[in-house]
């Protein structure tokens, strides 16, 4: 697996850090995914994610061009197809400097398995239910510890879940949490989110914010507004 973080986040009452932050970039091209990446860095951000509507506009490109920039990448695909299909893609992404690449946990264990058999130096992370639908407790847990049981490095899920899969999994898979909102923030399409403190309490890797920054006036004043919250 690859290096970085330690599963288990520091312990409670440390202030949020900059590294522990993985910044989405849900923007229209790689000029403005390129243009954050270099605001960002020198203020200690290293984890950058990518989405399908980034990648899918602009191509691998932007996953070898953050790369460079010192951006540690974080290709959210969500990959979800049998599993002969889904170790294709993985076999044709591992070569681009990806560090995350995500794929369904409802997928079922042969195709989380099959691309397990591809990665290489990728940690796989399996999606248990999206963030902005509703989800039952047994549900995520289950489908998460079937994920992991199948290969997967790790899960996404809602900062509601993360004590419960930290229990379930222990402290070697990690658990990347999406639906981060500073206290007091409007959820805005997410249904299940928490706040950055809460999340690292209960044993969070990494934590997935995108609006709150990328939409901010500034976002390095964005950033600083999160850390301060925190």
């Amino acid at each position: 697996m690859t290096p970085g973080p330690s599963a288990t986040p520091s312990p409670n009452g440390q202030p949020l850090a900059a590294s522990q932050i993985c910044v989405a970039l849900d923007v229209p091209t790689l000029l403005d995914a390129s243009e954050l990446v270099a605001q960002l860095v020198p203020m200690g951000v290293t984890w950058f994610k990518v989405g399908s509507s980034l990648f899918c506009r602009e191509g691998p490109e932007v996953v070898r061009r953050l790369v460079g920039q010192g951006a540690r990448v974080f290709l959210d695909l969500k990959l979800h197809d049998i599993p002969h299909q889904v170790a294709l893609t993985v076999a044709a992404v591992r070569d681009l400097g990806a560090e995350l690449l995500t794929l369904h946990a409802s997928g079922g264990s042969e195709m989380i398995g099959a691309a397990a058999r591809e990665a290489g130096s990728m940690r796989l992370l399996a999606v248990t239910v999206l963030t902005s639908l509703e989800a039952a407790l047994e549900q995520v847990v289950s489908l998460g510890k079937q994920a992991v049981d199948a290969g997967a490095g790790g899960l996404v899920c809602s900062p509601q879940e993360v004590a419960a899969l930290r229990q379930a999994l222990g402290d070697q898979s990690w658990l990347v949490v999406p639906g981060i909102r500073p206290e007091g923030d409007d959820a805005q399409d997410q249904t299940r989110v928490g706040s950055p403190r809460s999340a690292l309490r209960d044993g969070a890797t990494l934590l997935v914010v995108g609006r709150p920054i990328t939409r901010a006036p500034n976002p390095i004043v964005g950033l600083q507004r999160l850390l301060s919250a925190s």
